[in-house]
């Protein structure tokens, strides 16, 4: 495959509406003001329709920045609900939105900042069944996600569907932003072949983040967005920004496109490990909800000895909890300090997290270091808090 970098802006990504209602040309004055978005530029961006995957970290300045600036048409696919963990950094909700689905904060709080932009709620998961018509119906899609599997899968679908892709990526004080388009520049697949390897890439969840860094991020991507709908100054197309809030720093890398990849021409599932790979042979055996009670039933009475091992961070366990489960972060697995594999190997194992990912990581590294019984609870502590909410350790702590 063979593809140049334009050496200018791509023409406009979306045609202009016909015209703009008098409450518009004051709402969008300061816009209209800009000699190189003019009127003209702003009927694109009313006509526009843009598809954001995800409503959190990223996705919150993203689409509050989109809709105050116009608009029209507003995409959001989530299906995850607001926790009050979120709040750090997830500005599009509020402490009365934990608990209510993510798709459902962020339409009212863009209803409260401008009234005439269409929302479209999307409450479902990401699929390589899904994605394409999804993304058919939008001019740009902009990717906020925060699991490796999924940036491939937003990164396939638009190659296929050949949609411009705004990109970004944050973890603790740095994050990289840019865009991929497969017709005229190079995709994710380009910046990053293949996944990182298991265990070199913890996420938010595990590292930390700072809630700032998202709204600079963020703000970046929704401007990416707006060149590319009207046309305006010279898009991050083949080019990566990467920021260090730490230290202040910004600095540019270009990408190339693989002239040896081979065209994206269908979405292959990808799973959802969120970067963790689990070979089919060493894969760790399952535990249901139900099993799990009536292991921990027999444990109370003296039938059953083993270990129950809450792999999220302190603070997640701190909040809500499975009675009788210990805090043992992956983070401390990961590590190399004293005392992290502090069990005796032929200790039967049960691990859980959030929904799977860290507890498949985690159930690998102590299989790797010598137990020989380890089991993943399946579904996590979502399924868990699903099944049995009377557990009397399921419990929230007061905010401080």
């Amino acid at each position: 495959m063979t593809t140049t970098l334009p050496p200018v802006a791509p023409p406009p990504l979306v045609a202009p509406a016909p015209t703009l209602e008098f409450a518009e040309l004051d709402r969008y004055s300061r816009h209209i003001l800009l000699p190189e978005i003019g009127g003209i530029g702003q009927r694109r961006l009313k006509n526009a329709r843009v598809l954001v995957i995800g409503a959190g970290g990223l996705g919150s300045p993203v689409l509050l920045y989109l809709a105050a600036a116009g608009v029209g048409t507003l995409g959001i696919v989530d299906d995850d609900r607001v926790e009050a963990s979120n709040l750090q950094r997830q500005i599009v909700h509020g402490v009365g939105d934990v608990g209510r689905l993510k798709v459902d904060s962020a339409r009212d709080a863009i209803a409260a900042i401008n009234p005439l932009v269409d929302v479209r709620t999307h409450p479902v998961r990401l699929t390589s069944e899904n994605a394409v018509t999804l993304f058919e119906a939008y001019d740009l899609v902009i990717d906020g996600a925060d699991n490796f599997a999924t940036r491939y899968l937003v990164s396939d679908a638009a190659a296929v569907t050949g949609k411009p892709c705004v990109w970004g990526s944050i973890l603790r004080f740095g994050a990289q932003v840019s865009v991929f388009w497969s017709t005229c520049g190079p995709t994710y697949r380009d910046l990053y072949p293949d996944a990182p390897p298991p265990g070199t890439a913890p996420s938010c969840g595990e590292a930390g983040v700072l809630g700032v860094l998202c709204g600079v991020a963020g703000s970046v991507m929704a401007a990416e967005a707006i060149k590319l709908i009207t046309g305006t100054g010279r898009p991050l197309l083949g080019r990566l920004t990467v920021f260090d809030l730490a230290d202040g720093t910004w600095r540019e890398l270009r990408i190339l496109p693989d002239s040896d990849r081979p065209p994206i021409t269908e979405v292959r599932s990808q799973g959802d490990l969120c970067g963790v790979s689990i070979p089919a042979s060493g894969a760790p055996d399952i535990i249901t909800v139900e099993e799990l009670r009536t292991s921990l039933f027999e444990r109370s009475s003296g039938q059953a000895t083993f270990e129950l091992l809450d792999v999220r961070e302190a603070d997640e366990h701190a909040r809500a909890r499975i009675s009788g489960s210990r805090s043992v972060p992956l983070s401390r697995l990961r590590g190399d300090g004293p005392g992290r594999f502090d069990l005796p190997s032929e200790l039967p194992i049960i691990v859980y997290c959030k929904a799977g990912p860290r507890a498949h990581a985690a159930a690998t590294l102590l299989s790797d270091a010598g137990h020989r019984d380890v089991r993943v609870l399946a579904g996590g502590f979502d399924r868990w808090t699903a099944v049995c909410p009377a557990d009397p350790d399921h419990w929230q702590a007061p905010s401080i």
